[in-house]
This record gives structure tokens, C-alpha cells and sequence, in this order.
């Protein structure tokens, strides 16, 4: 496995090397002080993994993933930094990152980060996905407020997979009724389709995957 670590400090870069090459079968690592470098080093070396920080000088971490996924698009990233902020860690992910991790984890986590990314899961360290959670559900809380009791109900059992039919049917209420209620339902929430609904009820925590209705 071909590795290249992205730190402007030296000392960083160094230990980071020698832990991966003691912990990490068949592994070589290469360094780059700086965005430019890795994207100028990248064709050549064609890593399967870099580990990149995010506050690097000059082109930050995130601007560099970003410019490396255009000509690179199988590119894997995992971050590293010193920075946990939920909207920093939102941030980094959305710039195309198979994971986040925070420079003070245990070299055990930095390990695992590296195998899972490799088998192609994501991996983000335990406490800053659940900061993102709570973030995430907040954001969805304020939404799902908006919503009258009957309304949440037919959300829940919408997003679980039951027919409008099969709503009416439970509830005892008209079909056309149900309809109606759906329309309210995705204006409230800013949806337009039922997937969009299923997502945001995943995101909220009010279903979980293999939770729908067969």
C-alpha cells in the first residue's frame, strides 16, 4: 500500500511515517510538505491513500482535495487535524474526503481509519461523528417542530415505506386526506419526493437502515 502524508511540519510528517510503516503491513509512505507538492508528486506516485491536513499553508487541505478529486477522482483522502469544529469537519467531508480524523487520537484509531478507507467505508473518529450527529439532528429538530402531531406520524410511517393506501388504512382517514397531508408534510420539511423524506427521517434518527416496510 502506497501512502503519502500531507503535513507542513516536518516533525509531523515524520512520526506519522514511522508509525504507519510499524503498524501497517506492506506499506510504503512518501511525504509532502504542501498541497502544490502532493498535486505535483501525485501522477507519479499514484498513492493508494493520502493523509492530509487540513490547515496546511498556501492552498488549505480542503482546496487540494478538491483540485486533486478534478484530475483524480478515485483519489482517497483521509484527514487529519488539529481542528474538530462540527462545520470544519462538515466541510472537509463535503470536499470529496473518505474520512476525518483529529491529530489527537491514539495511533491504534489512525490505523483503523487507514483500513477501513481502504476497504472503501468511510470512516470519521468516533466523537467528531457524533458531534456531527447532533448537529445534523438539531438542524432536522427545528424542521421536524414544524410538523403537527398527525403529520409526524404520517412522516414516520412514509419514510418507513407504507403506501399512501396502507397510511390511510392505519389511520383510518380518506386516501385523498392522506395526500394532502403529504403536500404540507414535504413543504414543511423543503422536500419534493419520497426519497428526500426517507433521507432526512434516516438523518433525524426516526428510522434506521433495514427499518423499512416490505
Amino acid at each position: 500500500m502506497k501512502i503519502v502524508i500531507v503535513d507542513d511540519h516536518a516533525v509531523v510528517r515524520q512520526g506519522y511515517t514511522s508509525l504507519l510503516s510499524s503498524m501497517v503491513d506492506n506499506c510504503s509512505v512518501s511525504e509532502a510538505e504542501s498541497g502544490e507538492e502532493l498535486l505535483s508528486l501525485y501522477p507519479r506516485l499514484l498513492p493508494d491513500l493520502v493523509i492530509m491536513d487540513v490547515g496546511l499553508k498556501s492552498i488549505s487541505g480542503i482546496e487540494t482535495t478538491k483540485r486533486l478529486l478534478q484530475r483524480f477522482p478515485q483519489s482517497n483522502v483521509l484527514f487529519f487535524s488539529m481542528y474538530d469544529e462540527t462545520p470544519l469537519v462538515k466541510k472537509a467531508l463535503e470536499s470529496g474526503a473518505r474520512g476525518y480524523i483529529s491529530k489527537n487520537c491514539r495511533p491504534e484509531v489512525l490505523v483503523d481509519a487507514v483500513k477501513k478507507v481502504m476497504s472503501g467505508q468511510f470512516y470519521v473518529e468516533h466523537e467528531l461523528a457524533m458531534k456531527l450527529a447532533m448537529n445534523q439532528v438539531a438542524h432536522i429538530d427545528d424542521k421536524l417542530r414544524e410538523l403537527t402531531q398527525r403529520e409526524l406520524e404520517i412522516f414516520i410511517m412514509l419514510a418507513k415505506g407504507l403506501g399512501s393506501a396502507e397510511v390511510a388504512d392505519q389511520l383510518c382517514i380518506s386516501s385523498k386526506t392522506v395526500a394532502n397531508h403529504t403536500t404540507v408534510i414535504k413543504s414543511k420539511l423543503g422536500v419534493h419526493t419520497i426519497a428526500e423524506l426517507v433521507h432526512l427521517a434516516l438523518e433525524g434518527g426516526l428510522i434506521r437502515i433495514g427499518n423499512q416496510h416490505h
